[in-house]
């Protein structure tokens, strides 16, 4: 009976809820009465077994107010429906047969220039007027008629200007800047950012179209600057991310083009306008981090690593290109910035900037490989630094304290470094006289380190894979060292055995089974060397000397070989 009662009271709440959904979607007066939210104490007098049966919107229902959950802002919905495309569909037409009618009305003479302006205009404030009074039965539906409200004005003030000259550039440059704040103010009212993307693409395509704002490189960079600056503050009002990212990309973009257009004259100017939009948005989207306290998520990382790029390549150009001694510096001085402001926010806000972490990583591995190993680190020296710098690198980077995300592009780099020079070492494309000290010397180092990887990561499985990958690149680069070192090919096919004597033996002690099965590789080198190339010029008596020694050998290996394979087989039986 108890369970009867506690299910018609759930349904009694849902009734109740639709007739308050249903009220909320009727037009109001201003006396109109708000309907009062459900108290929230209601809800958890329902029993947990009734509760259970209840599904999870109808419970958060209950205890949400239905005039604010109708009032959400809808730009957040991902998914575009018939009725919005619909809706963007019927404004896109608005829009074109307004700019006909203007067209037509011109070209006919029905109307002076003047009145086809004003025609212009009244359209454009038509369509805002239109959404501004429907928006209390559809906010989000409505916002598309000011939006297209906006595009005919922003038609209207550069075709009066640029086609027809029917006002000047300083009314048009104002005309424009008003026009972007009418967006912006819209977005406000609208709760939505289409408003705001409309204004960045308007305010940073003017100077293109209108050569008054283009007169000289700091006034450009002034007006670049200020409206930067308000764009980012209105994004961090709006909440969304995009209106500062746009108007990252389009000020570097258009101040390139119209840099370039003048000429690249006042270099100096350009750099330092280029540095001032760095530090402008790399604090906006720090800021929007900390006052939200939503890090970047994976899809926004992605959108912020171009930016980096772009002025990377932007500026090391035009430093290189100009003052290219301090090229390099300036590029390292912007990681190290960028660097700072990651660990700021991730000291305010507590928590794992996974995405954010991955950018910054990027962006300094990126800035660490071009500007401090290609452009600063002398060639010769580049081997050692590499050696010395890896060992240093992987401890530093096993810290479980760091965030696996910043450290990745590290770790990729050094790993790629590394590579590079064992190649070039082992390979010989290195010439003894571009490496500083002793190539042989180097090569030799480069095996100690790799069996040191081996031997430190071995025990971890995580690393499994890839210490095994560093034990064998350690027997091909300690092999080229014997043939490097060595006089004679024999003697350096002979090297090759007891090389592979040894890690048997080795093997055998420490109960290594990868490390005894590397061996294999070892011994097969050097009898297919020892047999095809070193045996068919050697004296007789060195011939038979080499294949007894080789013979006893792998006799003594393959009886080493069968324990390592015994304790391999002890050891899987072991497991439980």
């Amino acid at each position: 009976m108890a369970d009867t009662e506690e299910q018609l009271r759930a349904l009694n709440l849902r009734l109740t809820r639709l007739e308050d959904a249903v009220i909320s979607l009727t037009p109001r007066g201003p006396s109109a009465r708000t309907p009062a939210p459900l108290a929230p104490s209601s809800v958890p007098n329902i029993k947990p077994s009734i509760r259970a049966r209840i599904p999870q919107d109808v419970e958060d229902d209950f205890s949400e107010d239905p005039l604010a959950r109708s009032l959400k802002p809808q730009s957040a919905q991902d998914n575009i429906t018939v009725t919005q495309i619909m809706g963007w569909t019927g404004v896109t037409l608005l829009v074109l047969a307004a700019a006909y009618l203007i067209r037509l009305v011109y070209d006919a003479g029905w109307l002076t220039p003047n009145r086809q302006l004003l025609l212009a205009v009244l359209s454009g404030v038509a369509l805002i007027a239109a959404g501004l009074k429907l928006r209390r039965r559809d906010n989000h539906y409505a916002s598309l008629l000011p939006a297209g409200g906006l595009v005919v004005l922003f038609l209207a003030i550069y075709g009066a200007h640029l086609y027809h000259h029917l006002i000047g550039a300083g009314a048009a440059t104002t005309t424009v800047i008003a026009n972007c704040l009418l967006a912006l103010w819209l977005g406000r009212i609208f709760a939505s950012e289409i408003y705001g993307l409309f204004a960045v693409v308007g305010s940073y395509s003017a100077p293109i179209l209108l050569p008054v704002l283009s007169g000289s490189v700091v006034d450009l960079a002034i007006y670049f600057t200020a409206w930067s600056v308000v764009f980012c503050i209105y994004a961090v009002a709006i909440q969304s991310r995009r209106p500062y990212l746009l108007a990252a990309y389009m000020a570097l973009l258009a101040f390139q083009f119209l840099w370039q257009k003048m000429d690249g004259s006042h270099w100096g100017a350009a750099g330092v306008f280029q540095t001032l939009q760095f530090s402008v948005f790399l604090i906006a989207a720090i800021v929007f981090s900390i006052r939200h306290a939503r890090p970047m998520t994976q899809a926004e990382g992605i959108a912020h690593l171009p930016l980096l790029l772009l002025f990377y390549a932007l500026q090391y150009a035009l430093l290189h290109q100009h003052a290219p001694d301090i090229a390099p510096w300036v590029a390292l001085g912007s990681a190290a910035v960028l660097l700072l402001a990651y660990g700021i926010a991730k000291l305010t806000m507590a928590v794992s900037l996974e995405a954010g972490g991955l950018i910054v990583g990027s962006y300094c591995a990126l800035v660490l490989f071009h500007a401090g190993y290609l452009q600063l680190l002398p060639e010769h020296w580049a081997p050692w630094a590499v050696l010395i710098v890896l060992p240093l690198g992987a401890l530093y980077a096993t810290r479980s304290s760091l965030d696996s995300q910043f450290m990745l592009p590290f770790k990729i780099l050094l790993g790629g470094l590394f590579a590079l020079n064992y190649l070039r070492l082992g390979l010989m494309l290195i010439a003894d006289h571009s490496v500083a000290g002793n190539t042989a010397l180097v090569s030799f180092l480069y095996a100690v380190e790799l069996y040191a990887a081996y031997f430190v990561g071995r025990s971890r499985t995580g690393q499994r894979d890839w210490v095994e990958f560093a034990l064998y690149a350690a027997h091909i680069g300690l092999m080229f060292v014997a043939l490097r070192t060595l006089d004679k090919a024999l003697l350096g096919s002979l090297s090759w055995g007891l090389l592979a004597l040894a890690t048997l033996v080795l093997a055998f002690k420490l109960k290594d089974q990868v490390l005894g099965k590397s061996s294999l590789l070892v011994f097969a080198a050097s009898i297919t060397k020892m047999i095809l190339f070193d045996l068919s010029g050697a004296a007789p008596v060195l011939r038979i000397g080499s294949l007894v020694v080789a013979g006893v050998s792998l006799y003594v290996g393959g009886i080493l070989y069968k324990r390592v394979i015994e304790l391999e087989t002890i050891a899987a039986k072991a497991e439980p």
